[in-house]
């Protein structure tokens, strides 16, 4: 590589795209009616959050005046309830725990009986800022 050649990394929403055309592709070669023709997959359910809930700031954090990045994936299960959520990656580890409850706190629509759970994570990124304090002006 040279010193000029920049590598990207695909996005969350890039990646989640991808696999759910592969995954349709790849059923969609396999399926078939009673007729042979073939059949259409099922379409991917976008989960509707219905509340979600921004982390709590740490107060050691706030004290000392930490700031940071965290992002979390989970699964959503057919209630709408976040289910096996991790951190994927993070800044500092004081803002993780706030960043699980946050997601685990939050909830989704749930699936209608003849809809199908797409198995596909779902990240969160949590940007834990501080805002410049105000001065009093004389």
């Amino acid at each position: 590589m040279t010193e000029d050649s920049q590598v990207t990394t695909p996005t969350n929403s890039q990646c989640a795209t991808f696999l759910a055309v592969m995954l349709c592709a790849v059923n969609g070669a396999n399926a078939t009616d009673d007729d042979g023709a073939p059949s259409v997959p099922d379409p991917v359910v976008e989960r509707v959050p219905l509340q979600t809930l921004a982390p709590r700031y740490p107060p050691l954090a706030r004290q000392m005046r930490l700031e940071g990045e965290v992002t979390v994936c989970f699964n959503v299960d057919r209630d709408g309830k976040p289910h096996r959520v991790k951190v994927r990656s993070s800044t500092n580890r004081v803002f993780e725990k706030p960043a699980k409850e946050a997601v685990r706190g939050s909830s989704y629509q749930p699936l209608k009986k003849d809809q199908k759970e797409s198995g596909i994570k779902s990240c969160r990124t949590f940007r834990f800022s501080l805002a410049p304090a105000e001065t009093a002006e004389d």
